[in-house]
């Protein structure tokens, strides 16, 4: 397995938290009251600061002089190698939260994990990163149960929500031949034994919140190999503008 293999990885971790803090920025100023508002940037920003370690720490290892500005700003849609449930559009505010919800318990689970990383620098990022996860978790868990138990409709956007995010979960537990051999090594974590402890935390929300199971979907995969859905280009056009348009711009 080469440093190659183990770049791409560090890029999916990334790619994964800067998509998903660029999606949520989206809200900044239009959310349904100002300390919904506030929170939903303030998860940005960390996950937009994950991004920046962990594109900075695949740049390294790539060796080929790209930090995470060049990675994060110069790649074209086809080199992200972000999961698909991180890039779909915000639709409405209960969408959102299904995506936070379903992404979060996932990424703490995953980060947990990554905090006992043999690479050190890994280690570090996941340790610190894990605490601001369980936050987005509990933050989206919360409120998965106030719109699922809160009034007619709010229940029935929560329920729609999760319908349309649900069909993106499997690829956040699919093994590839990459992920595979780095977890032979332990450089990776092998997500598909998180599965059993997501589910059951999925479940509990969802009890807890009145709301049915989450519904069966044939998977969507390609994120992971940079199949994107048109979603992902018109959220890296606004992204990637400036630097596009004037290469190495600095304040």
């Amino acid at each position: 397995m080469s440093d190659r293999a183990y770049f791409d990885y560090l890029l999916r971790l990334g790619d994964d938290s800067l998509v998903l803090g660029q999606r949520l920025g989206e809200w900044c100023g239009h959310a349904p009251t100002l300390e919904i508002d506030l929170s939903l940037a303030n998860v940005s920003l960390d996950l937009i600061g994950q991004a920046t370690y962990l594109l900075g720490h695949a740049g390294t290892m790539e060796g080929e002089g790209r930090d995470a500005d060049r990675l994060a700003f110069h790649r074209d849609a086809l080199d992200f190698r972000n999961c698909l449930l991180v890039e779909q559009p915000n639709g409405d505010f209960a969408q959102t939260i299904a995506r936070q919800f379903l992404f979060s318990t996932y990424q703490r689970l995953l980060f947990d994990k990554l905090a006992a990383s043999p690479d050190a620098q890994l280690a570090a990022i996941a340790a610190k990163a894990v605490k601001e996860v369980a936050y987005h978790a509990d933050l989206a868990a919360g409120w998965v149960v106030r719109l699922g138990d809160g009034t007619q409709e709010s229940r029935q956007r929560m329920v729609e929500g999760l319908e349309w995010m649900a069909r993106f979960v499997d690829e956040l537990f699919a093994m590839d031949a990459i992920e595979t051999g780095l977890s032979a090594r332990g450089l990776a974590v092998d997500k598909a034994a998180l599965r059993l402890a997501f589910d059951a935390i999925i479940a509990r929300t969802l009890a807890k919140a009145t709301l049915p199971p989450l519904p069966s979907h044939r998977p969507v995969l390609g994120g992971r190999k940079g199949h994107h859905s048109e979603h992902l280009g018109h959220l890296l056009a606004p992204m990637q503008y400036l630097q596009r348009t004037y290469p190495n711009a600095s304040w």
